[in-house]
């Protein structure tokens, strides 16, 4: 029987109910946090959109992505579509992911050595080019030609969810070299987005969004670590960034980095408050005799409360903060994205003419052989030139495979893809098809690549892969 300890140390025996809750809760549990979830959810949303898109409920789940809602004060409004209001609103949460990767990254991870990562850098910007290069030249002087963005990005996501599926076939390194690239192309599409796809700008709101990030790195350099103030700058700095013509999912990576990286107390503040209160607390249990079982529990637990603050404020609000917005991001944000965004009406008759069309053929072939060609071509420049290297145990083939699945594009090829296509509805719908399909074919082809590469003995592969 799993035993209980109460105040005075006696054993608490669970009740059958208690043993049964936590019988399912903890599988229960251990399933939300695996990165799996959140990818089999993504999907989910993703197939759901495309049944309901070509079902008979079709109109009213078109007519539910149109609907207007907003926010009206006296004179003042803000008002969007649902599906605006989560391209704008909603994935400005994940951009703010996005932002405290980054922060973290080029502070304690990754990122801190400019030169080590000059490799991984190299790649994503041919990751990058390529691709738009590929879209661009089918789709020059062509309506759609400002759709040059949309195979530049990749789902890190998914990608990783395909290389963890491989397991030991592939070394460690690899999977490090593949985030490390993915903050990179995110950064990269960030910029694509703020630069190149804002129509229009409204200079008044832009100098309050800019006024307003300031004033949010004052309060961090002032040491003000209240959630609260954050999250109200957050919310003024999305509001003034949308109006300023700059598409407001890029508010979510500056306020992220606004976010305080120092934890108020340091580890010696923390060494010593921690001793105390655990002497404290076996004080309080050598005591707990004279008093009664609830004035033991009592006391027990206040100190215990004391042990959780002194740990929180030992702690960096970055490092909280983004445990905190990374799972209901990955559970609930990205799939009623893709719920909203990923429903196309799909037409088998067209099927063969959807290459017929320039903007298809940029964006698969750009998604497809546009990444694996850019990041693998650039990897090697770099390596051949002498200024970087590979990671431990890792070869040129593993890049080639990792190129490939850079070609899954899907979240962040279609968030571009309707910002870029916004009033151009057929467009929007082949590049979502285009998207779609490409991006399943990178993540088979790239799984294939890399299992045939590393089939037999992973571990001695991996090795031999060292020495190349």
């Amino acid at each position: 029987m799993v035993k209980g300890h109460s105040a005075a140390g006696s054993s608490i025996p669970e009740s059958s109910l208690e043993k049964r809750f936590e019988t399912f809760y903890m599988p229960f549990r251990e399933f939300i946090n695996d990165q799996k979830t959140s990818n089999a959810l993504l999907l989910l949303a993703t197939i759901a959109a495309i049944i309901l898109a070509n079902s008979p409920w079709q109109a009213r789940y078109f007519e539910i992505n149109n609907m207007i809602s907003g926010i009206y004060i006296g004179n003042w409004s803000l008002a969007m579509t649902n599906q605006a209001w989560i391209n704008e609103g909603l994935m400005a949460m994940f951009f703010y992911i996005i932002g405290l990767e980054v922060k973290r990254e080029l502070l304690i991870g990754e990122l801190t050595s400019f030169k080590k990562n000059l490799t991984i850098l190299a790649a994503a910007i041919g990751g990058m080019i390529v691709p738009a290069l590929i879209y661009h030249g089918f789709n020059v002087n062509l309506a759609t030609e400002h759709g040059w963005g949309i195979p530049m990005a990749t789902d890190t996501a998914f990608a990783i969810g395909v290389l963890t599926l491989l397991g030991r076939r592939v070394p460690a390194s690899a999977i490090t070299f593949l985030m490390t690239l993915a903050i990179f192309d995110d950064l990269g599409a960030v910029l694509v987005i703020a630069i190149f796809y804002t129509d229009g700008l409204n200079l008044v709101s832009l100098y309050y969004a800019l006024i307003t990030f300031l004033l949010m790195v004052i309060m961090n350099h002032l040491g003000i670590r209240q959630v609260l103030s954050y999250l109200l700058g957050g919310v003024m700095l999305w509001i003034f960034i949308h109006d300023s013509g700059v598409h407001a999912s890029v508010s979510g990576v500056l306020a992220a980095l606004t976010v305080p990286a120092k934890p108020k107390h340091n580890v010696h503040w923390f060494t010593k408050k921690i001793l105390h209160l655990i002497d404290k607390f076996k004080k309080a249990i050598r005591h707990s005799k004279k008093l009664n079982n609830k004035e033991a529990i009592a006391v027990e637990q206040d100190i215990i409360k004391d042990i959780e603050r002194v740990a929180e404020t030992s702690t960096t609000p970055l490092q909280r903060w983004e445990k905190t917005v990374r799972r209901p991001i990955a559970l609930l944000v990205l799939p009623l994205f893709a719920l909203s965004n990923a429903g196309i009406t799909i037409q088998l008759e067209s099927f063969t003419g959807w290459f017929n069309h320039a903007s298809f053929r940029g964006i698969f072939l750009g998604l497809i052989l546009g990444k694996c060609i850019g990041i693998s071509l650039f990897t090697w420049i770099v390596i051949r030139s002498g200024l970087g290297q590979l990671p431990s145990q890792m070869s040129m083939q593993h890049v080639y495979g990792l190129g490939m699945l850079g070609g899954m594009g899907f979240t962040m090829s279609i968030f571009i893809a309707s910002i870029g296509f916004h009033e151009l509805t057929s467009a929007l719908s082949l590049a979502k098809t285009a998207i779609l399909l490409s991006s399943l074919s990178a993540g088979i082809v790239g799984y294939f690549w890399l299992f045939w590469i590393a089939k037999g003995h992973p571990l001695e592969n991996s090795q031999r892969a060292s020495h190349e």
